[in-house]
């Protein structure tokens, strides 16, 4: 290995050793029974019969793997039903399923804005948002996060251009659990005109009669141009996809995306999965009244006990503790007290934010909180 190279390496790994933001794997086992406050599998549909049923017979049917690349022969008929019932479900004429939501977001951001064209983002927009609007080539502002003012304030100082405005949001940030008004971002649109594009990744399964995420609970569904989702979070399987009004927003994804057209596809079985999930979804209803009294239960609890906690209804719940090494303290704790939980930590999160991320899930007991909370307790004493 090339001397100045390895150098580089270790003088940048002991920087981040120093300031105790390393990043170091650590692999999970099978039968680990610690209560999962750490993973985005919220409604447990990775572990539903149903899910799992579906995924194996695909496997039986098609293999382990697609592959190729979806325009040589990996994209299958069970694909296309997935793309067709994900777009119906959320109110959308055309989907197309992608591996990662990471590449979906790099995708549509890095091939559809162009030099010239001028992209409006909530600060805390997800990296992978981020770096497909840094090859985009499109000049960048940031707003304030979750401030539609701020928003609404940069479109009247933009002056006319040749080129698109596109607006740039999530429903609900993956780090800090809140959302912005939907409502009011699609009445923005309406008056300015701009192309919005939406991540629902959090949002699915968790908000909505049926489930399809933040726009159907706040009554504006389908209202974003372009929405982008994930398979491997509330529908328990793996993979991604993006849904369009538009066709030309599809055709153009697989024409000139890398990240579509170079990569062995998603396997069947992973889309299979995911077609049992959006059914298991739907019929969840009565349900998801019960999660957000249990995101209610879990903020009221932390704030009893002396924490700072945003208000909400978000299976995502950020427990900021500053300091990284109180952060990674209070995270060996809450492991020992047999929860699985992770701390996150800059460049993840800003400076001195580093917290827990409390990731609720369908099935958290009472007793559970009250353990919770007592670990909690026992690290402060």
């Amino acid at each position: 290995m090339n001397a100045a190279l390895l150098q580089r390496l270790q003088r940048s790994l002991a920087q981040r050793e120093g300031s105790s933001l390393r990043r170091k794997l650590a692999a999970r086992a099978s039968d680990d029974l610690r209560v999962n406050l750490a993973d985005n599998d919220y409604l447990g549909l990775s572990r539903d019969p149903a899910v799992i049923a579906a995924g194996v017979a695909a496997l039986h049917e098609w293999g382990a793997s697609s592959s190729a690349s979806p325009l040589v022969t990996g994209y299958t008929v069970v694909h296309q039903q997935l793309e067709h019932a994900l777009a119906a479900w959320q109110g959308y004429e055309h989907g197309l399923v992608m591996n990662t939501g990471f590449a979906a977001n790099s995708a549509v951001l890095g091939g559809l804005p162009k030099k010239g064209d001028l992209i409006l983002a909530d600060r805390l927009v997800h990296a992978s948002m981020l770096e497909g609007i840094a090859a985009s080539g499109a000049r960048l502002r940031r707003f304030a996060h979750n401030d539609l003012d701020a928003l609404e304030l940069m479109l009247h100082e933009e002056p006319a251009l040749e080129g698109v405005i596109f607006v740039v949001t999530e429903s609900v940030y993956s780090m800090d659990g809140d959302s912005p008004d939907l409502k009011r971002l699609a009445s923005l649109r309406k008056r300015f005109g701009f192309c919005w594009v939406l991540d629902e990744a959090h949002a699915t399964g968790w908000y909505g009669a049926t489930g399809s995420g933040l726009q159907e609970e706040q009554g504006a569904f389908a209202a974003a141009d372009i929405v982008v989702g994930t398979l491997g979070k509330g529908l328990g399987s793996q993979g991604a996809y993006v849904l369009s009004h538009a066709p030309e927003v599809r055709d153009a994804l697989i024409n000139f995306a890398g990240e579509f057209v170079y990569s062995t596809y998603l396997a069947p079985s992973c889309a299979a999965a995911a077609l049992a999930a959006v059914e298991r979804v739907k019929g969840m209803s009565a349900e998801r009244g019960q999660l957000h009294a249990l995101s209610h239960a879990w903020r009221d609890g932390l704030v009893e006990v002396g924490f700072a906690v945003p208000s909400g209804d978000s299976p995502i719940i950020p427990l900021i503790l500053g300091d990284s090494d109180v952060t990674l303290k209070y995270a060996a704790a809450l492991r020992a007290a047999g929860f699985m939980v992770s701390a996150i930590r800059p460049p993840t999160v800003p400076e001195r934010t580093g917290r827990i991320r409390i990731s609720l899930r369908r099935g958290l007991t009472p007793t559970a909180l009250a353990n919770f909370l007592q670990a909690l307790k026992g690290v402060r004493e």
